[in-house]
C-alpha cells in the first residue's frame, strides 16, 4: 500500500503538512509522495523521519516533524529537526530562511544574525535575505547594524515603502533626526497622503522642541484621520509643554471620546483641570477611572498615584492596597502605598512597606532613604546609618544617600565623619555640585571658613550661577563687612535662579543692612520673614534692623522669636534682649 505520511501522524495534521509541504522550494523537484517503506515487520508499525529515503526526501520528511512541533509550540525541538531538514537539503534557502525565524522566536538573536549573514554571503543581490538580517540586527538591539542593512535594502530598491518606514523608526529612536526627515520627505513626495508619515514628522520636531512643525505634522496626520490615538496623545503632550493647558485639555477630552479607556491621557486630564482650578471636573475623571476598571487592578494604579500627588491620602491608601494585596510583588504600588503612610505620618505602615521592597527592584534605594529619614525622624539615627551604608553597598553611586549619612552625623556634630562621608560620594562623582555644596556648609559647621569658601568657589567654576553658593560667598562677605558692593552682586544673581528663596532675600537684606541703606533692608527682610517666619537667623536679623531704626518694642519681639527658635548661639541673643530691655526702660 503506497502511503504519503508516516502512520504516527493524525489526520488532522494532514491538511496543514500538505500546506508546509507545498511552499517548500527544495533545489531540485521531489515526488509527491514519499516511497513505501520496504523493511520487515508489522505493516503499521511506527516510521522514523527519514528512514529509509533519499536525502530530499529526509528534508521534506524533518520539516514535516518541524511543523508539527511548531504547531505544538515546542519551538526548540522545531529547530532541531529543521536543522537535520537542511543537513540534508543544504542547498534550500527556504529551509535556512525559516531556521532564522524559529532562533527569532527562541530569542537567539546573535544566531539569527548569524545564519542571515550566511545567506546574505551566498547571495548579496537578495533583498529579503537583507531584510532578514537587518530584522534580526533591530531585535538584537544593534541599532546601527539594522540602520546599514535597511539601508542597502533601498538602496537595491528605493521603492521599498514600508522597509523605509521601518528605517525611519529607527532612527528616530537613535536621534538621528535628519536622516529619518529625508525617509519621509522621499514617502511623502510618493504619497502625501501617507498618515504615518505625518505623524513621525510630528515625534521628531516634538523630540527637538520645534513646537510650531510638531503641531503642524500632528495637525495634518488627524486631517487624514482625527480618531488617529497616536497623534492626540502626542499633540496633548505638546500643549502642555507650551503650557497651553486649553488647548491640551480639549486634545485629550477628544481623545477620551474616542478611546475612553485611555488611561494615560485622563490621568494627564484630571491633572491639567486640576491646574485649571476645575476640581469638580477633576474627580468626576477619577470616577470614571474607577468605572473602568476592577479594584485591586494595575490599571488603578494611576489613580492611586494621582490621589497621592493631590492630596487624597486616604483615597490613594485604598486603592494601593488593593493592588498590593492581589499583586503582592508590585513594587511600584507598594512604593507609593508606603509613601501614602509616611504622607499620612503612620511610620509603622509607611516602614512596613518600604522594607518589603525587593532588593532587586528599581525602587529599592529610594525606599531604603525613605526608611532612614524615617528612623532619622523618630531618632534611631544609629539603624538611619545603617540603611544608608547598606543602600550605598547596593548602589555606590546614590547621591542622595552620601547627603542623607552626611547630615546625620553634621547634625551629630561628628563633622569629621560627615566630610568623609561626602569625599567617599565625590570619589563616585568628583564634580557632582550637591556634594561639594555640602562639603562647603559641613567645613563652614567645623569653623574651617577658608575651605568652606575654597569649596563654594570651585563650584561657580562649574557652574557660575549656582544659587546657594552665590548666596553663601555674597552673606560671609556681607557677615565680615567686605567686599560688600561685590556681595550684593552676587545675591542678586542667586535672586535670579531663586527669586523666591527666603535664605537669598535674607542675604540681600543682610547686605543692605551692611552698606546701611535701612528702607532697603528692612523691605528685603520683612519679605525674608513673610516667606520664613520660623528661622532664628532671620528673627535676629529683623531684630537687628529694628534696633537699628530704634523701633525697639518690635526688636524685642524679633529676639525673643530668635530665642524661641532655638538660635544657636543663644547667649548671644539673650545679651541683645537685655539690651534693648534697658533701652526701653521699665
Amino acid at each position: 500500500m503506497r502511503r504519503t505520511f508516516p502512520a504516527f501522524l493524525s489526520e488532522r495534521m494532514g491538511f496543514f503538512i500538505l500546506l508546509a509541504l507545498s511552499a517548500v522550494t527544495f533545489s531540485s523537484c521531489a515526488p509527491t509522495a514519499l516511497p513505501h517503506r520496504a523493511a520487515k515487520g508489522h505493516p503499521h508499525e511506527e516510521v522514523k523521519p527519514g528512514e529509509g529515503l533519499d536525502q530530499r526526501h529526509k528534508a521534506y520528511s524533518y520539516f514535516t516533524m518541524a511543523a508539527l512541533e511548531e504547531t505544538r509550540t515546542h519551538h526548540k525541538e522545531a529547530l532541531a529537526y529543521l536543522k537535520k531538514a537542511i543537513e540534508n537539503d543544504p542547498d534550500s534557502v527556504f529551509l535556512k530562511r525559516k531556521m532564522i525565524g524559529y532562533l527569532k522566536t527562541l530569542k537567539d538573536y546573535r544566531g539569527a544574525i548569524e545564519e542571515a549573514k550566511r545567506l546574505v554571503q551566498e547571495d548579496p543581490q537578495d533583498i529579503q535575505n537583507i531584510l532578514l538580517l537587518a530584522d534580526a540586527y533591530a531585535l538584537s538591539g544593534d541599532d546601527e547594524g539594522a540602520i546599514r542593512e535597511y539601508q542597502r535594502a533601498l538602496d537595491m530598491n528605493p521603492d521599498l515603502r514600508r522597509v523605509r518606514l521601518v528605517l525611519t523608526n529607527v532612527l528616530i529612536k537613535n536621534s538621528k533626526f535628519e536622516m529619518a526627515l529625508s525617509h519621509l520627505d522621499r514617502l511623502l513626495q510618493d504619497d502625501p497622503h501617507l498618515l504615518i508619515a505625518h505623524y513621525y514628522r510630528g515625534r521628531i520636531h516634538l523630540e527637538r522642541g520645534n513646537f510650531p512643525e510638531a503641531e503642524k505634522a500632528y495637525l495634518e496626520a488627524l486631517k487624514l484621520n482625527e480618531r488617529m490615538e497616536a497623534a492626540l496623545f502626542d499633540l496633548g503632550a505638546l500643549y502642555q509643554m507650551k503650557r497651553d493647558h486649553l488647548k491640551a485639555m480639549e486634545t485629550y477630552e477628544k481623545l477620551l471620546s474616542y478611546y475612553p479607556f485611555n488611561m494615560a491621557a485622563r490621568e494627564r486630564l484630571i491633572n491639567i483641570y486640576y491646574k485649571l482650578g476645575r476640581k469638580k471636573l477633576a474627580e468626576q475623571q477619577m470616577e470614571e477611572m474607577r468605572k473602568r476598571s476592577k479594584p485591586g487592578s494595575p490599571g488603578r494604579q494611576a489613580l492611586g498615584l494621582i490621589y497621592l500627588q493631590h492630596g487624597k491620602i486616604e483615597e490613594s491608601i485604598k486603592e494601593l492596597e488593593m493592588i498590593v494585596s492581589a499583586w503582592p510583588k508590585d513594587d511600584k504600588s507598594r512604593y507609593y502605598l508606603a509613601m501614602a503612610y509616611e504622607e499620612k505620618e503612620d511610620d509603622d505602615k509607611a516602614l512596613l512597606h518600604f522594607k518589603k521592597i525587593d532588593p532587586g527592584s528599581k525602587y529599592f534605594i529610594n525606599a531604603q532613604l525613605h526608611i532612614a529619614y524615617i528612623l532619622n525622624v523618630q531618632e534611631r539615627q544609629e539603624e538611619a546609618k545603617e540603611v544608608l551604608q547598606k543602600a550605598l553597598s547596593t548602589d555606590p553611586k546614590k547621591v542622595e544617600a552620601y547627603l542623607m549619612l552626611s547630615s546625620i552625623y553634621e547634625d551629630q556634630k561628628e563633622y569629621d565623619r560627615a566630610i568623609s562621608v561626602i569625599k567617599q560620594g565625590l570619589e563616585q562623582d568628583e564634580k557632582n555640585i550637591d556634594l561639594m555644596y555640602r562639603l562647603g556648609v559641613i567645613f563652614d559647621r567645623k569653623g574651617e571658613k577658608d575651605l568652606s569658601m575654597e569649596h563654594m568657589k570651585r563650584i561657580l567654576e562649574i557652574d557660575p550661577d549656582h544659587a546657594d553658593a552665590l548666596n553663601y560667598i555674597g552673606y560671609t562677605y556681607a557677615e565680615q563687612g567686605i567686599r560688600l558692593n561685590e556681595a550684593l552682586e552676587m545675591i542678586k544673581r542667586a535672586l535670579k535662579r531663586k527669586p523666591n528663596s527666603g535664605y537669598i532675600i535674607d542675604s540681600l537684606g543682610w547686605v543692605y543692612f551692611k552698606k546701611g541703606l535701612y528702607k532697603e533692608a528692612r523691605e528685603a527682610l520683612e519679605k525674608a520673614y513673610t516667606l520664613v517666619p520660623n528661622d532664628p537667623t532671620i528673627s535676629e536679623h529683623l531684630g537687628d534692623l529694628y534696633h537699628m531704626m530704634k523701633d525697639y518694642h518690635r526688636s524685642l519681639d524679633m529676639y525673643r522669636k530668635a530665642m524661641s527658635l532655638k538660635h544657636p548661639e543663644q547667649e548671644k541673643i539673650s545679651e541683645k534682649i537685655e539690651k534693648v530691655k534697658r533701652l526701653i526702660g521699665p
